[in-house]
């Protein structure tokens, strides 16, 4: 068993005025539709529990959860670390930055996460496991961006 990690760093200005973007990132039910990967994200409180489908790496899959707790500055921040009620897999740490864009009726978006999962294989795989997470966090990154989009869409109206 062995520790791996990514990161991934996203930015992109939205045609959507920050309060809409901050009501969708703010709604796990949401955030867990649009993300694709995740099963689910149940809340409790400011504790969000992320279920994920099957994972693939390696040849293998894995189906992971983690639990974040997640801290809101309102309609600026959202940061997230790990904090598990026990031993868990997998965990992220990263945040959410949000600003005004073009007068207020667009929203700058940057996201910032690291992602860190012990699966059993030996570190000496590193650089191919490596390459599989970011090739994950690629596809659920553009999956989330063109859902997010058809999102805020529809609930500009």
């Amino acid at each position: 068993m062995a520790t791996f990690s990514a990161t991934k760093t996203s930015e992109a200005t939205v045609a959507h005025p920050r309060a809409l973007v901050w009501d969708v990132l703010t709604d796990p039910t949401a955030v867990a539709r649009l993300t694709p990967m995740v099963r689910s994200i149940t809340a409790t409180g400011d504790r969000w529990h992320w279920q994920l489908v099957r994972i693939p790496v390696l040849g293998q899959s894995f189906e992971l959860g983690f639990t974040e707790r997640m801290s809101h500055e309102p309609k600026t921040r959202i940061t997230f670390s790990h904090d598990p009620d026990g031993h868990e897999r997998a965990g992220t740490d990263g945040r959410y930055d949000l600003a005004d864009a073009d007068g207020g009726s667009s929203t700058h978006l940057r996201i910032e996460l690291k992602v860190t999962v012990e699966l059993p294989f030996p570190g000496i795989t590193r650089p191919a496991v490596q390459a599989s997470m970011h090739g994950v966090l690629e596809v659920m990154g553009a999956g989330f961006a063109r859902s997010i989009e058809k999102e805020l869409r529809a609930r500009a109206g």
